[in-house]
C-alpha cells in the first residue's frame, strides 16, 4: 500500500516476478497512464499442480486446439470473477485475447510439459491519475487468484468437453487433407447449420429457425473420420462451380460458410464440418484500393493513353482493376480455389453480354471478363472457382457443377443447366409500355 494515492507512474515499481501459493505472476509491462494500453502480465502454473493431460501436447494440431480451449475458459472465468471498471480510463480491466467461432493458434496461452502460462492485460486502477491501492490489491489478491483457480487446473474441467474440442480439431484437419486426395475443394456435412443469428453476428441461428443442410444425392460423399467415424455431406468437386437460385434462398450463406471453412470451428458452431481447402481466397471488388506493380494483363489490356497493365500501379483502383489485381495476387500466393459472389463483384469484370459486345467492339473494351478465364484457370493452373451467380445464365457454358439453393436446400442442377446452355437462343426483347403519371 506504499504507493496508494500516489501519482500513476509509481505503479512502475510493480514490474517483476511474484510467487503466489499456486502460481507465479510476471508483471512484464506497466502502463504509464490509466488511458494507455493496459499493463501486460503472465500467470504460470506448473504442470505438477495444473495436471493437464500431456496427450494434448503431443503434436501441433492438438496443442492448438488445447490452447484455444484454455483461452476461452480463462475469458469465461474473467466474466464471472472480475468486477471490471473501477476508476478512470481502463482501470479495473482484466482481459485475455478475444476468441470468435474459429479455433486458431493463440499467443494468449502457452502450454508445455512443464507449465501452462496465460498472458493477460490488466488495467491498473486509478482515480484520475491517482493510484487506487485498495482496488489494485483486490484485483491481484482477490480476482486474479479466482480466475486462475477456475481456468488453469484440470480438476476444474469436464474432461469430455476438452477432449471433444481437441478430437474435433483433429477430425477437421484430417478432413481438409482428404479434400485433396478426393479432388474436392470443399465439403459441407449433412446437418450443418449455415445461417447466422444476424448479419452482425457469427453465432449460429437457432436450430428452431434454421434449416439443417442436406446434401443432394449426386454430390454426396462419405468420409470416415478418426474420432467421429463415418459422416456424409456434399463434396464440391474441383473445376468451376456455380451457386445459383432466387434471392434470399441461401446462395451467399452457403458461400460464406465455405469461405469460413478455411478455419476450424468450435463445437456447436453449426459449421464444424464445413471444410474448405486452406489456400482458398475470397475475391471481391475493392474500389479505391491501392495497387502496386501487379500484372493484371491477363484480364485488362490496351488501356487508353497506353498505360501498361503488366506492372499496374494506381492509388485509386476501379472495381474491375481491383478485382483483377485481387485474383492475380491470390494466384501469386498459390491459391487453388477462388470464391466469388456477384453481389460484391464489378459487373463489367464478371461478364459482358452479346448486346454490349455488339455495341462496344472488342478492341475498344480493355477488360477480359472472368467468364472467359474461369475454365482456363482450372485447365492451365488447376485453380478452381466457386461463383455465386443470380443474374447471368451465360456462366452455364463454363460451369462443371451447378448447385441451386432452393429455400436453403441445395439441388444439383448441372445437367439441366447444361441442357439450357445447349438449346437456349436469344429471343427478341419485349418492350412493355408503362403508363406514366400525369
Amino acid at each position: 500500500m506504499q504507493i496508494d494515492e500516489k501519482g500513476y507512474k509509481a505503479y512502475r515499481i510493480l514490474a517483476g516476478i511474484y510467487f503466489f501459493p499456486k502460481f507465479k505472476l510476471f508483471i512484464d509491462h506497466v502502463q504509464g497512464d490509466p488511458f494507455a494500453t493496459p499493463s501486460k502480465i503472465r500467470i504460470r502454473v506448473g504442470q505438477d499442480l495444473a495436471k493437464f493431460p500431456l496427450e494434448y501436447l503431443k503434436n501441433e494440431i492438438r496443442k492448438t486446439a488445447f490452447e484455444d480451449f484454455i483461452t476461452r475458459r480463462i475469458a469465461l472465468a474473467i466474466s464471472h470473477h472480475v468486477r471490471g471498471n473501477r476508476g478512470t480510463g481502463k482501470s479495473g480491466l482484466i482481459e485475455i485475447q478475444k476468441c470468435g467461432q474459429e479455433v486458431l493458434k493463440r499467443t494468449s496461452v502457452l502450454a508445455t510439459t512443464e507449465y501452462i502460462e496465460a498472458r493477460l492485460s490488466i488495467g491498473l486502477p486509478a482515480r484520475g491519475r491517482t493510484i487506487l491501492g485498495k482496488e489494485a490489491l483486490e484485483m491481484f489478491f482477490g480476482e486474479l487468484p479466482q480466475v486462475v483457480e477456475d481456468s488453469l487446473f484440470f480438476a476444474r474441467y469436464d474432461p469430455d468437453t476438452l477432449r471433444n474440442q481437441v478430437h474435433l480439431h483433429e477430425d477437421q484437419e484430417f478432413l481438409r487433407k482428404e479434400l485433396v486426395s478426393r479432388r474436392l475443394v470443399a465439403f459441407v456435412a449433412d446437418g450443418s447449420i449455415l445461417p447466422r443469428e444476424s448479419g452482425i453476428s457469427d453465432k449460429p441461428m437457432s436450430i428452431r429457425e434454421a434449416i439443417p443442410f442436406h446434401s443432394p444425392s449426386s454430390l454426396r460423399v462419405l468420409i470416415s473420420l478418426p474420432h467421429q467415424g463415418e459422416i456424409r455431406g456434399m463434396g464440391i468437386p474441383e473445376g468451376v462451380t456455380l451457386i445459383v437460385g432466387g434471392g434470399y434462398h441461401g446462395k451467399t450463406t452457403l458461400l460464406k460458410a465455405v469461405e469460413r471453412g478455411v478455419y476450424n470451428h468450435i463445437p456447436g458452431d453449426g459449421r464444424e464440418l464445413v471444410i474448405t481447402r486452406s489456400d482458398a481466397v475470397k475475391i471481391r471488388a475493392e474500389d479505391g484500393r491501392r495497387i502496386e506493380k501487379v500484372n493484371i494483363s491477363s484480364f485488362i489490356q490496351n488501356l487508353p493513353v497506353g498505360k501498361s497493365t503488366s506492372a499496374f500501379c494506381t492509388d485509386d483502383a476501379s472495381g474491375s482493376t481491383s478485382q483483377a489485381a485481387n485474383i492475380m495476387e491470390a494466384l501469386e500466393i498459390g491459391t487453388s480455389l477462388l470464391l466469388i459472389d456477384e453481389d460484391t463483384s464489378a459487373t463489367n469484370f464478371m461478364i459482358r453480354d452479346e448486346r454490349m459486345q455488339s455495341l462496344v467492339a472488342k478492341g475498344k473494351e480493355p477488360i477480359t471478363s472472368f467468364i472467359d478465364k474461369a475454365k482456363l484457370l482450372y485447365h492451365d493452373l488447376k485453380v478452381s472457382s466457386i461463383v455465386v451467380i443470380g443474374g447471368s445464365g451465360d456462366y452455364f457454358d463454363v460451369a462443371d457443377t451447378v448447385i441451386m439453393m432452393d429455400e436453403y436446400r441445395p439441388r444439383d442442377v448441372t445437367q439441366k443447366a447444361k441442357e439450357i446452355a445447349r438449346t437456349w437462343q436469344p429471343s427478341e426483347s419485349v418492350r412493355v409500355e408503362l403508363p406514366l403519371e400525369k
